[in-house]
């Protein structure tokens, strides 16, 4: 599979989640499955080893194992599919990208390392090194708000003029000033993607897509919403509006509990029931428990009912 351009990289792109047994190894049967399903549902791609996909927890041999499990499934089923190498060890970050970009992927997502805070000319020493560990592979750069390292966009801006292998970069999003500053600073050669359940907002203010919290509550509806965006724009934005009270009344809550990301991110996927990938996640952290989910489907399908739209 050819590397994507800034401009090719847009739209729904849809997380790999691992199913965890009780024994805390991940059932990768289960994962096939799964993957099989976002992989007809519509998606503009894949990726793996974001924070939803619990990368932190990954010995090699699982790091490995997924990937190549999921550049086989997704290259025969040709859907563009990405690769995260992010580890909070630089060094090792480095060892992930060299085997990520054996692979062919689309491109490889990395995050900065972790440990302690970057100053501006360390950030780009660190891009710069992991594209060179990428082999001309493209990167996308994960900045997510409790990275130690927080990049403005002038400094997405500089990385842009001095790393042209990196073409996109992963953030939260933020107001009308945080995108023009982006905007100034960018100046659309990297591809930026924000939140997912802020997908119809920031798309308006220039936002290219979302590696999709949306897609783990329905890979399809997410997709059919990014549609909206292109030809209802006042819907797709009243629709973000209804999906955003849902999450703040009801999942919200479940984040002010201590419940992680990846935690929260199986609980919408169990929400949407289109897949047996369980709540249970890796320890240390704590799972949203399994008898929370009817209620948080009926509130959501009250909230948002197009999501569960048969495709």
């Amino acid at each position: 599979m050819t590397g994507l351009t800034a401009p090719e990289l847009r739209g729904v792109w849809a997380t790999v989640l691992l199913p965890i047994r009780p024994d805390e190894s991940i059932d990768v049967e289960r994962l096939a499955v799964a993957l099989d399903h976002v992989l007809g549902a519509g998606v503009h791609g894949v990726y793996t080893n974001g924070t939803a996909g619990e990368f932190h927890t990954l010995t090699d041999a699982e790091y490995d194992g997924l990937h190549e499990l999921v550049a086989a499934r997704c290259s025969a089923a040709g859907v563009p599919f990405q690769l995260g190498a992010g580890h909070p060890s630089g060094q090792l970050s480095l060892e992930r990208i060299g085997r990520a970009a054996a692979l062919g992927p689309a491109a490889i997502q990395v995050v900065l390392p972790d440990w302690l805070p970057l100053g501006p000319d360390e950030v780009l020493a660190a891009v710069e090194r992991m594209a060179c560990a990428a082999c001309g592979v493209p990167l996308v750069l994960y900045n997510p708000p409790y990275a130690k390292t927080q990049v403005t966009p002038e400094l997405f801006g500089k990385l842009a003029d001095e790393v042209p292998a990196l073409i996109g970069v992963k953030v939260p999003g933020g107001d009308d000033a945080w995108y023009a500053r982006m905007a100034d600073a960018v100046g659309g050669r990297l591809a930026v993607f924000v939140a997912g359940h802020a997908l119809a907002s920031g798309v308006a203010r220039g936002a290219a897509g979302a590696y999709s919290n949306v897609a783990c509550l329905s890979p399809a509806g997410a997709v059919r919403w990014y549609a909206q965006m292109t030809a209802d724009p006042p819907a797709a934005l009243a629709f973000e509006e209804r999906l955003r009270g849902f999450l703040d009344s009801h999942i919200a809550p479940l984040a002010r509990a201590g419940y992680c990301d990846p935690a929260l991110d199986k609980t919408l996927a169990a929400i949407g029931g289109w897949a047996a990938t369980g709540t249970r996640v890796r320890w240390p952290h704590r799972s949203v428990p399994e008898d929370a989910v009817p209620a948080l489907r009926a509130a959501a399908e009250e909230a948002v009912p197009e999501l569960f739209a048969p495709a």
